[in-house]
């Protein structure tokens, strides 16, 4: 089975996983942590170099007020919680997307977790929060005028290398496959530079459902996939 250098993943279906099981919306998230955990430890056991997870979307900030609420403390008790395990398996947590929107309290448990993991040397586990692909694309072209109006850069200095050095991934290999749960075929506005060149997978299952065995399953159509960037293969 061929193992993906960055393995990126739309955990989509909390919401209805609860509806059909006439739960609370905020049941279906919780879940969804739970599967978050499992997830990571296979991919651990996997030795896949870096994982992405889509875990609040740019766009998520227009939910009602008491799920946002919800999202962030089950943010911050996920933080708390898997720290000892980060350790333990030497993950290394990065986070992407525009931070600054994240309450005080959940983007101070981020930042003490990512300054406790930085020296890990296992896999990356990269979470995308308060994040949307053409809004890191702006601050991405924002960053390279200030250099262009500061005299560092000329326009001649812009290539795709200069662009991907100034993304929120920047350091991070290109996404080799994409996972999305829930039966929705769609990228919602995530890793749009990135993917370029990805695998999509789509699956029927809901995230709080989504097991190792649908890791696997995925990873193998991943497997039967040629990939040739264009190139052509006899």
């Amino acid at each position: 089975m061929r193992i993906p250098q960055h393995l990126a993943i739309i955990m989509d279906g909390n919401g209805r996983w609860a509806r059909s099981r006439n739960l609370p919306r905020l049941a279906g998230h919780a879940r969804g942590v739970e599967t978050v955990r499992i997830i990571v430890e296979e991919c651990v056991c996997l030795g896949i170099p870096c994982l992405t997870l889509y875990a609040f979307s740019s766009e998520n900030w227009q939910r009602p007020g008491d799920e946002v609420s919800g999202l962030m403390r089950l943010l911050g008790q996920f933080l708390q919680s898997e720290l000892p395990r980060m350790q333990q398996n030497r993950i290394r947590l990065r986070a992407i997307g525009n931070l600054e929107l994240l309450p005080e309290d959940a983007r101070q448990m981020l930042e003490q977790t990512l300054e406790a993991t930085s020296a890990n040397e296992g896999m990356i586990l990269n979470l995308a929060l308060s994040y949307g692909s053409r809004d890191e694309l702006v601050r991405c072209m924002q960053k390279i005028a200030v250099d262009i109006g500061r005299g560092r850069l000329g326009a001649d200095d812009i290539d795709e290398s200069l662009l991907s050095s100034r993304l929120d991934t920047a350091e991070l290999p290109d996404v080799d496959l994409l996972i999305r749960t829930s039966g929705e075929i769609r990228i919602s506005n995530f890793l749009l530079w990135q993917i370029a060149y990805a695998e999509l997978v789509f699956t029927e299952v809901f995230w709080p459902d989504f097991g190792p065995e649908d890791l696997r399953q995925a990873l193998e159509e991943f497997s039967q996939r040629e990939r040739r960037f264009g190139r052509i293969f006899e």
